[in-house]
């Protein structure tokens, strides 16, 4: 039996204890946020929080979990602090409108909520290092680093995709 608090919820799950984080929350859990990329822990899109650390959920036995506080993109909501119930990086993906096809999200979404409690005023640098880890086949990093920027508060400046850019 491993014992995981998921989202602020204890469970206890009757999974083998090598079975990765990743199957555990989709499969057994039911919390399908969370998506399978690569499996080799190279896209991100498998990106969890435990604790403030993000996390590739396909690599991680829920054996090397077990006691963590794990947080999935359902879970986010459920801590914010805008009127609408979401994050502060979740409205900022919305009004930076990043998604395209969605498949990386949550990892995106995830990454950038631990890099902005680490550094809550981040750099580009520091932006460009913590989302680099998170492949988007759609090739909206330009937009994710607007998102960051608007989440923390700070400028995010013209961008060549923005309209007045396109005039």
């Amino acid at each position: 039996m491993i014992q995981l608090t998921v989202n602020g919820v204890s469970h206890d799950l009757e999974v083998p204890p090598d079975t990765p984080l990743l199957w555990a929350l989709r499969d057994t859990l039911g919390l399908t946020g969370t998506k399978y990329g690569c499996g080799v822990a190279l896209c991100g899109a498998c990106t969890v929080l435990r604790g403030d650390e993000p996390i590739r959920s396909c690599v991680e036995p829920v054996s090397g979990v077990e006691g963590a506080s794990i947080t999935t993109i359902e879970g986010l909501a459920l801590t914010g602090s805008a009127p609408t119930g979401l994050d502060p990086v979740q409205t900022a993906w919305l009004e930076e409108d990043v998604p395209q096809c969605g498949y990386c999200q949550a990892g995106q979404i995830l990454t950038a909520v631990a890099l902005l409690r680490r550094y809550p005023s981040p750099t580009d640098e520091q932006i460009e290092r913590a989302m680099t880890g998170v492949l988007c086949r759609c090739g909206t990093y330009h937009r994710v680093r607007r998102a960051v920027l608007r989440a923390a508060g700070l400028p995010t400046g013209r961008q060549a995709d923005s309209p007045e850019a396109r005039r």
